[in-house]
């Protein structure tokens, strides 16, 4: 523990303790506030602050465990028995009556009477777990038998002559007109088994006990004795077990009833001890009688504990089924409470409950704690209810019945195990401590500090540091004890179980923990690592620091607090775990560098690879492909599309200004990828690995340069650049493509000459629409043939490849000592070329003429053709009678009106033409207005009529143009106007209106 570390701890708690004396001070004003306005005294400690930290606030006496309420029942005649079970009440009253009672229907009872006339007397009533069979023992040694279901009382002839003490129930094959084989036990200690049966609708009455046998006879030292109680329970596997008691004995019997045969009873188990005595547990003291209580969890399921009241107190234990040869387990003797004399006030009977036996004494009832011993309960009942009978519990409701000869009572089991923590907590139980007050966080606290407090003093320290996490103990108070023991481990499981408990709003305290825990973790570390002999819990150490550094709980506290824990381990040397924590903080950046620090590259792209970070890789390649090239490559290959090549350009470039070229071949190895695998179209890579390419690889140029297509507006490098750069290496063949992608044919075709003929040949017929300009750079090649190569039969192959050159543009080329010899068949190729020319310009002449010819006997035609308009045709657009106003015919049929015919035509003309269309009418309306002078000479007026009546011709004419060019129906107008609205779009929302 570092010694600031205890320095600030001690502060912590000196402040924590002057804070809790200040809360305190509040806390008392604010109480005697509260009782002031309340105007109530408050009693002492009634409200205050547990060391716990929890409120404890009691505003009302809390109800007892045991609530007694008597019942509002004044019975005519004194009670001698009562039973309760499955919420029926029996009750003998007097000398021949029975009440029954439905408890869910108490306004309903039912009285039968017994019949008996002589002098008998009720001694014993049994009720089964179901409430249907009820057995009545008479001290006359006979018994009735009255079923649920029916109104009179039967005799049991078989069970005469003996005096029943006991019955044991069969709760597993019993129903409500069958008991199926029982158990009974008389006074003189004989058990029997019987069957009673209720036949429904029968029309004769016939015997409900089916049989009656004996099976056993328990003994004492002194020869047979009662069978005060019989209980039967069945296990596991078949088996059952019965329980027998007399005065100071309780047997055992437990045998397996074969499967199918449980009808047939239990005589096999009692004849498997005919030769020897079972087993059973014997006391010395005598009560003159015993009793046994069993506590049931729930309904029908098999009881969990007993208690024997007994001549030398109470055996209490728990029922194991799973034992062998006896069901009873964890006994222990509780004797009775000193003021009870059995000489004296003997206790009449016992009830069990969960943690509880309770005793009927003559005038009260005594509840004692089955854990302790102790008595937490005692009732004493009045002497004008008279002395107390019989106490008897129904196991279905859990209600205890007490009953005198005049008053019935009743009590209710409330909440019964709200203090049994206490009592387990003070026995060092605390598991089960804890089991009965987990929702209640206040006790739980108690027994935690219990608990842990327990652990400390036994040297426990790492379970003491769990228990006192969850308590809310002051903290400082607990760490300082730990630290006070010098128990850092201890300490350190304190801190995490605390941290575990920190809710997620509790930022500072998160804080603070997670730091003093890592210096913790680290000083431990730094001492287990220099110990050899503890190489295992370094080992087991450095896991559970790997931990917690990883907990997802710790996550968002140590990522808002790194940079100290960072400094926490740097201070401590610890490389190791620095790496490791910023893995988990995702600081690979802290990761690569300190790998690459310590050249271990191979290390730092393995964290690149497995993380994919591309701001990364562009941060750090630059390094890395100076020592393992090929292999950052392959991980750049591996990210794909997801790194942006241009990034990494300018690694690439140190990297290849000072490598080999065999180490360049790595370079142009991820370009290629870019450029053919990712089909990447930044300009920047194409003219990378052009660079590449003309320095290292100009086989690998021109096949890039083809691949990359001729048309400049597909083409993703610089072609001036890369023009350059070819010029500069002398890559002519390359610089002679990039020409030709340029379409600077003339300097492609310059250049390939230097180069190769055939080269110049296929530039000089790629301007395939310029025809003048492909001439031109045959001629070149031609005369470059002629005059540098000096061959004619070059030259007139050059004549033949090429349509445009004839033998008098080639002629000017040669000297003037090349004899005719040479160019002989190609002036005659020429001259026959001419003679064909001119015959089909002459043909081509004659088939114009007659064209011509055949056009103007179509125009006068035209000029002569008519139509016959009849006098009742109406006009195609407004149906009114055409001839009554000027009119267009046309050839289609259609007939038009003038003005009808304008109207339609001109909001379909182009602006321009409606315009003209407009400028004509008024030039048309001009000339149709007299003249304003009256002395004109009558020559003057004769020419200028004519004048005018001329241009009114013309301007009709221009009109007829514009508006009768086609039919408005059958022409182009038509088809031009099919997406046309029929109501103009700003004009829609005025007739919808008019149509409203």
């Amino acid at each position: 523990m570092p010694c600031a570390a205890v320095r600030h701890v001690t502060q912590a708690s000196r402040a924590l303790r002057q804070a809790r004396a200040a809360m305190a001070s509040i806390l008392d004003e604010y109480e005697d506030s509260l009782y002031r306005s309340a105007a109530v005294q408050p009693s002492r400690g009634s409200v205050g602050i547990p060391h716990s930290g929890y409120v404890n606030a009691r505003l009302e006496k809390e109800t007892p465990i045991f609530n007694k309420q008597r019942i509002d029942f004044a019975p005519p005649e004194k009670i001698n028995s009562l039973v309760v079970s499955s919420n029926q009440l029996c009750m003998s009253l007097g000398k021949d009556t029975l009440l029954r009672i439905d408890l869910g229907k108490p306004d309903e009872p039912n009285q039968v009477e017994l019949g008996r006339k002589d002098e008998a007397k009720v001694y014993k009533m049994f009720l089964d777990h179901t409430g249907s069979h009820l057995l009545i023992a008479l001290n006359t040694s006979e018994c009735l038998y009255l079923n649920r279901s029916v109104q009179k009382v039967r005799a049991l002839s078989r069970w005469k002559g003996h005096l029943i003490e006991s019955v044991g129930w069969n709760k597993f094959l019993g129903s409500e007109t069958n008991t199926g084989p029982i158990l009974v036990g008389t006074a003189q200690g004989q058990i029997y088994e019987a069957e009673i049966s209720v036949s429904e609708g029968s029309l004769f009455s016939t015997n409900p006990d089916q049989y009656f046998r004996q099976v056993y006879t328990l003994e004492e030292e002194s020869g047979p004795a009662p069978v005060c109680c019989l209980e039967i329970e069945r296990g596991i596997e078949g088996k059952f077990f019965i329980i027998a008691t007399t005065r100071k004995r309780l047997f055992q019997f437990v045998g397996k009833v074969p499967e199918g045969t449980e009808q047939q009873g239990f005589s096999s188990i009692f004849a498997m001890h005919a030769d020897h005595l079972p087993s059973f547990r014997e006391f010395p003291a005598n009560l003159g009688f015993s009793e046994i209580a069993f506590y049931t969890p729930k309904l029908r399921s098999n009881p969990r504990s007993f208690a024997w009241m007994m001549g030398n107190g109470v055996l209490y234990g728990t029922l194991d089924y799973s034992r062998p040869d006896s069901i009873l387990s964890d006994e222990r003797v509780w004797v009775y409470p000193s003021d009870i004399d059995i000489t004296v006030n003997k206790p009449i009977s016992i009830v069990l409950t969960q943690f509880h036996f309770l005793l009927l004494l003559p005038d009260r009832v005594k509840a004692v704690c089955t854990l302790n011993g102790q008595v937490v309960f005692q009732d004493l009942f009045l002497e004008k209810f008279g002395l107390l009978t019989r106490m008897i519990k129904d196991p279905t409701v859990q209600q205890i019945w007490i009953h005198t000869e005049k008053v019935v009572f009743r009590y209710h089991v409330q909440r019964e195990s709200r203090d049994v923590w206490k009592m387990y907590m003070n026995m060092n139980k605390f598991d089960l401590a804890k089991e009965y007050c987990k929702d209640r966080p206040e006790c739980l606290d108690i027994v935690l500090a219990k608990e842990a407090e327990h652990c400390f003093q036994n040297k426990r320290y790492i379970d003491s540091a769990k228990c006192y996490a969850l308590t809310q103990n002051y903290f400082e108070e607990i760490a300082l004890k730990f630290i006070e023991a010098k128990q850092e481990e201890a300490l350190m499981e304190f801190l995490i179980k605390k941290l575990s408990n920190l809710k997620p709003s509790e930022k500072t305290q998160t804080t603070l923990l997670t730091t003093w825990l890592t210096e913790l973790y680290l000083n431990w570390l730094g001492i287990l690592e220099g110990d050899p002999s503890q190489r295992n819990l370094y080992l087991d150490t450095r896991e559970k620091f790997r931990t917690f550094l990883s907990s997802p709980k710790n996550k968002d506290c140590l990522f808002n607090n790194r940079a100290s824990i960072y400094e926490l381990l740097a201070s401590h040397g610890d490389t190791e775990h620095m790496v490791y924590f910023a893995v988990i903080m995702q600081d690979y950046e802290r990761v690569v560098a300190h790998h690459c620090q310590h050249d271990e590259y191979d290390e730092a792209l393995n964290v690149l690879s497995r993380h994919r970070d591309e701001k990364l890789f562009y941060k750090f390649s630059p390094v890395l492909i100076q020592h393992i090239p090929k292999k950052v490559v392959d991980a750049w290959i591996s990210m794909g599309s997801r790194l942006d090549a241009r990034n990494l350009i300018p690694a690439l470039v140190n990297y290849s200004q000072s490598a080999s070229t065999q180490q360049i071949n790595e370079a142009i190895r991820y370009m290629e990828f870019c450029v053919y695998q990712l089909e990447e179209t930044q300009q920047a890579i194409h003219n990378y690995l052009l660079s590449l390419y003309a320095l290292c690889r100009p086989d690998s140029l021109l096949s890039y340069l083809e691949q990359a297509g001729t048309n400049p507006n597909r083409i993703h490098y610089d072609l001036k650049y890369a023009l350059r750069l070819c010029a500069e290496h002398g890559h002519h063949h390359a610089c002679v493509h990039i020409y030709k992608v340029m379409e600077l044919y003339e300097e492609a075709v310059d250049l390939a000459l230097q180069v190769d003929v055939d080269l110049a040949k296929s530039c000089a017929d790629l301007p395939e629409d310029d025809e003048e300009l492909r001439k031109k750079l045959w001629l070149k090649i031609a005369r470059h043939v002629v005059q540098e190569e000096k061959d004619v039969k070059k030259a007139m192959a050059c004549l033949s490849s090429c349509a445009l050159l004839k033998i008098e543009d080639v002629l000017p080329f040669f000297p003037d000592f090349v004899t005719i010899d040479h160019f002989k068949e190609a002036i005659c190729n020429s001259l026959e070329d001419y003679n064909k020319h001119i015959e089909e310009l002459k043909r081509e002449m004659e088939e114009a003429t007659q064209s011509a010819k055949r056009i103007r006997e179509d125009i006068q035609e035209m000029r002569n053709k008519y139509g016959s308009v009849e006098p009742q045709e109406k006009c195609a657009a407004c149906d009114f009678p055409l001839l009554n106003r000027p009119f267009y015919l046309f050839l289609c049929g259609h007939m038009f009106h003038y003005d009808c015919l304008l109207q339609a035509v001109f909001p379909n003309l182009p602006a321009y033409k409606q315009a003209k269309l407009e400028d004509l009418q008024k030039k048309l309306a001009a000339t149709s207005q007299p003249s304003k002078s009256h002395h004109r000479p009558k020559d003057a007026d004769t020419i200028s009529l004519g004048k005018g009546q001329q241009s009114r011709e013309q301007i009709k004419a221009d009109i007829d143009d514009i508006v009768a060019a086609e039919c408005v129906y059958c022409g182009e107008l038509m088809i031009r106007s099919i997406d046309k609205p029929f109501i103009d779009p700003q004009k829609y929302e005025e007739e919808m209106q008019s149509w409203l």
